[in-house]
């Protein structure tokens, strides 16, 4: 390729550099009134124009060929920024649309700007890849210190709240977050209230969220939230209109002075009453098939109106919060169906003379994780009982009917053998596993229970892949079950499983638990079961559900996103 030349101070171009193609250096970049730096694909300056060099300070042959942000971003004071803190960094590498607000940059001569930026994919060639970054002066504080006006958003910052909308909407999947961040969007920026009202799944209206502006804080007005009347079918008040899927208008205080044509009519005008409102914009929240709901911005203390102007970057705004409301909503749905079936199918304990159990089951964490695990305890044929514990690779329904089917199996082949050692039976699971199940992989142990002609508690158990029990005598001595330990389902591997025996002994507590207990990302698996067996000894004389709860309070890691399932059983005192 032939050598292009990098613009000059006054755009204009310098031998030795190679640049994005002509179009974009004689034409957008240039017609560009903004500060505009292109990048490459790996964050190399290859253009600036003349706004951009004027701002900064510098001439074109101090930026070309630099990486952007080691050559400009700097923190609060002065030293270079850390590239794993570096959002721009992210956006540019990424290829998202981002934005920032009040950063700091390097000036040429020295000093710091700070200054707010716009990071968006741009493509200037059929084959070259990059960034443009927009850099502009922070907008002043909307904090009524003019006596209630305030500037109107230049173009830039409109792109600059649309690009933070969609990054801070796409990146939750909970609905009242999603409406509590769209809040804080928009107020100040644009209004001094914002008022969600949201359609349920049976068509029934809620007040969820009113949010002011007062004194430089958000405040959550809950005395202004909660169920609304239905929504009329002919009314042509504002807020009825956008709850029926109609497009945005104006609305104030004169537009409710009226007789009420409906009972959404009668809270409008306490509405207007309660929050000051003289001016507000109301429109309607789309999703993919259905309407959602409304929002509505209104203006108290600021003195000027909204006007039709306003009214497509609302429109924008609902839109977007349409799209992620959809999306949350369709991903609780399938949370709650996933918990709902895990729930039933995590069985009744059975009763067992003399010993006592319990078990437990915790969802994740965090709203985006629903797992396989589980457990099961039941009869077989003779004196014998059953214990499972196990975990399904995943983290959705896939994982959750996977369980389902693993469970199901397992009893019917430990019932219709009986006599068959546990590592026979997930043998034959294994087998199953692979050819009629549709879980991917899964860890298990499979344990029976019987109690001799010594009056003691046998447990004769395999483990495929899975964390190992925990036996505690009552004094506090602790042993992990660590023997017979085998392969995971669903592997496809032809090994040998093998089992081992050991007696409880009185007054020991034996514990299964899946490894949400115990796994933690910032710690080694060891780490865990350390901390999980330290804190059992200590509470081996605790009764045996305090036992259960004082555990997931103190041992399961709070930056662990899995769900925990565990069963523990303790032996009666020794007959006299």
């Amino acid at each position: 390729m032939d050598d292009v030349a990098a613009p000059g101070r006054d755009g204009g171009l310098l031998p030795g550099h190679q640049a994005c193609p002509g179009a974009l250096l004689d034409g957008t970049l240039h017609n560009l009134r903004a500060s505009a730096v292109a990048v490459d694909e790996d964050g190399l300056i290859v253009a600036v124009n003349s706004a951009a060099l004027s701002l900064l300070g510098r001439d074109a042959s101090e930026l070309v060929g630099q990486d952007f942000h080691d050559l400009l971003h700097r923190d609060r004071h002065g030293h270079p920024m850390p590239r794993t803190r570096c959002r721009i960094r992210k956006a540019l590498l990424t290829g998202d649309t981002r934005h920032g607000d009040a950063e700091w940059f390097a000036h040429g001569d020295g000093t710091l700007l700070q200054l707010s930026w716009l990071v968006t994919p741009y493509t200037p060639g059929s084959v070259a890849t990059g960034a443009l970054a927009l850099l502009y002066e922070p907008q002043p504080d909307v904090s009524h210190s003019d006596g209630g006006h305030c500037a109107p958003l230049t173009e830039l910052d409109r792109l600059a709240l649309l690009a933070e909308t969609t990054t801070q909407l796409t990146s939750t999947l909970d609905v009242d977050e999603a409406l509590h961040r769209l809040a804080a969007l928009t107020v100040p920026r644009l209004a001094d209230w914002a008022v969600f009202d949201v359609l349920t799944e049976r068509d029934e209206v809620r007040r969820v969220l009113v949010m002011e502006h007062k004194d430089g804080v958000l405040i959550e007005r809950d005395d202004l939230q909660g169920p609304m009347p239905p929504v009329p079918a002919e009314s042509p008040m504002p807020l009825s209109r956008a709850l029926r899927g109609a497009s945005s208008s104006l609305a104030g205080p004169a537009t409710y002075q009226g007789p009420p044509d409906s009972g959404i009519a009668v809270e409008q005008q306490r509405l207007f009453t309660a929050t000051g409102m003289h001016s507000a914009v109301i429109a309607p929240i789309r999703g993919l098939r259905d309407v959602l709901g409304a929002l509505t911005l209104g203006r108290a203390q600021r003195h000027d109106a909204f006007t039709p102007a306003d009214l497509p970057l609302l429109e924008d705004l609902t839109r977007r919060a349409g799209l992620a409301l959809d999306n949350a909503r369709l991903y609780q749905r399938q949370r709650k169906v996933a918990e709902t079936m895990q729930r039933y199918l995590l069985p009744q304990l059975p009763v067992l003379p003399g010993l006592e159990m319990t078990a437990r089951y915790v969802p994740a964490p965090d709203a985006s994780s629903v797992g396989g695990d589980w457990y099961d305890a039941f009869a077989l044929a003779g004196p014998a009982h059953a214990l499972a514990i196990g975990d399904v690779v995943g983290h959705d329904l896939d994982a959750a009917a996977g369980m389902a089917q693993i469970r199901n199996m397992l009893r019917a082949f430990a019932w219709s053998h009986p006599e068959a050692a546990p590592s026979a039976v997930v043998t034959q699971l294994d087998d199953a596993v692979i050819h009629i199940a549709e879980a991917p992989m899964a860890t298990m142990i499979l344990a029976t229970l019987t109690r001799d002609d010594d009056a003691l508690w046998h447990l004769r158990w395999t483990n495929a892949g899975h964390p190992p029990p925990l036996l505690i005598t009552h004094d506090g001595q602790t042993r992990y079950l660590d023997e017979a330990h085998g392969i995971l389902l669903g592997t496809g591997a032809n090994r040998t499983r093998s089992d081992a025996v050991t007696v409880l002994p009185p007054r020991a507590t034996l514990l299964l638990y899946t490894d949400g207990l115990v796994e933690s990302p910032h710690h080694s698996i060891d780490h865990g079961l350390d901390r999980l067996s330290r804190h059992a000894a200590s509470l081996a004389h605790r009764p045996l559900d305090s036992f259960c709860d004082q555990l997931l309070d103190h041992v399961r890691p709070h930056d662990n996103d899995d769900d925990v399932a565990m069963i523990a059983l303790r032996t009666p005192l020794p007959r006299p």
